[in-house]
């Protein structure tokens, strides 16, 4: 190692130091020069960046978190990673989700879909993967079996505990990550080394516990930092580095300037963890769970259903139309307003309802505009 220098003596403090590696050996495969910077950091190496050319990612979710961990994961070399969302771009989200701009909002792309365009641009060496679904117990296995690590950008726990199921019963890591407000927080979950979620926090808040992205806002810095962290957990997973996983909860509160390490291993195999310990994957088995979500920040219920079927949206639209509404259609969504109400439907039937957080008046909506 050698010494880089250091910074000036804080007052009443020691001087602190930075050193680093010698590590500055081209890489052998021309196709890594444009991760040399990367490389060069000692924790990765070529031996490290061929590692996470060859890794698989599967990402839940593609909003504020999510477009952070896409971005850093493609930019980085991650050579597959497969982005699932279910919604489509609004103008508020411009504020924090770093891949889309105003077009992407005029054409109504959906996000995933949206993302991957943008990340193939970034790096045509990376498949990019986008799935435009619901992420449910019917799913999540299937889009997980062949990950080498889960990643959250979820704004629910009812999904995060879905994943918990299927990263325990699979054996995958995975990595949680949250925030709302100015604060947020983050663990690294290795099944069988680690609690899981369940062994943390054992059942998902209740309705109006939790604050959400409508009453509590959001502040696009926490959602980086924690976004962050996940990625530099993720490196360090697909890079080998398992010894350098972070094993605590973190806290961060930007707004307030705290910051809080909470140990949780001690829980590991002494709390009576349905999932870990007893290895009942009840999210999984549909034990747990809904089929109408009420989404963050939006006024606005998700309607979806156990049998998803495709639906032809120019025949849907002619219906529409003799009902006076505005309609308009991609092969992604269908969109159109009746009532006080605007209607985005997706091709296997699902349907996000804005106007409502009434999750029971957005059933009745549901069927009486569209009919399954």
């Amino acid at each position: 190692m050698r010494r880089l220098g250091a910074f000036p003596a804080l007052r009443g403090a020691s001087r602190l130091t930075i050193v680093y590696h010698r590590n500055r050996t081209m890489p052998t495969d021309p196709s890594l020069e444009r991760y040399s910077r990367q490389m060069r950091f000692y924790g990765v190496g070529e031996k490290g960046q061929m590692k996470l050319r060859d890794s698989r990612v599967t990402l839940a979710g593609c909003g504020a978190l999510g477009t952070v961990l896409a971005n850093a994961l493609v930019r980085g070399g991650v050579g597959f990673v497969r982005i699932i969302d279910r919604d489509f771009i609004e103008i508020h989200n411009l504020q924090r989700q770093i891949l889309f701009d105003e077009k992407d909002v005029a054409d109504n792309v959906p996000k995933a879909e949206a993302a991957a365009r943008k990340l193939r641009l970034i790096n045509s060496a990376v498949e990019v993967e986008s799935v435009v679904a619901d992420i449910d117990r019917t799913n999540i296995e299937g889009l997980c079996k062949d990950a080498d690590l889960i990643l959250d950008g979820t704004d629910n726990f009812e999904v995060r505990y879905l994943i918990n199921d299927v990263a325990v019963k699979l054996n995958k890591p995975w990595v949680y990550g949250g925030s709302i407000g100015s604060h947020g927080q983050t663990m690294t979950i290795l099944p069988g080394q680690t609690p899981c979620l369940r062994c943390v926090f054992e059942a998902a808040p209740n309705p109006g516990e939790a604050g959400t992205c409508e009453t509590a806002g959001v502040l696009g810095a926490i959602v980086s930092i924690i976004a962050n962290f996940q990625v530099a957990e993720a490196f360090k997973i697909l890079t080998g580095a398992m010894d350098k996983v972070n094993r605590e909860l973190i806290y961060l509160d930007v707004w307030e300037n705290q910051m809080r390490r909470i140990k949780i291993a001690p829980l590991l195999g002494k709390v009576d963890c349905p999932c870990c310990k007893h290895r009942k994957f009840e999210w999984l088995e549909g034990q747990h769970g809904s089929q109408t979500t009420t989404l963050c920040g939006r006024n606005a219920v998700q309607v979806s259903h156990r049998a998803a079927s495709q639906l032809n949206f120019g025949e849907m639209a002619r219906h529409l139309e003799t009902m006076g509404g505005k309609v308009s259609f991609n092969k992604f969504l269908l969109k159109f307003d009746v009532e006080t109400y605007e209607f985005t439907v997706f091709p296997d039937g699902r349907a996000i309802i804005k106007g409502t957080d009434d999750t029971e008046k957005a059933r009745v909506l549901y069927a009486k505009y569209i009919g399954h």
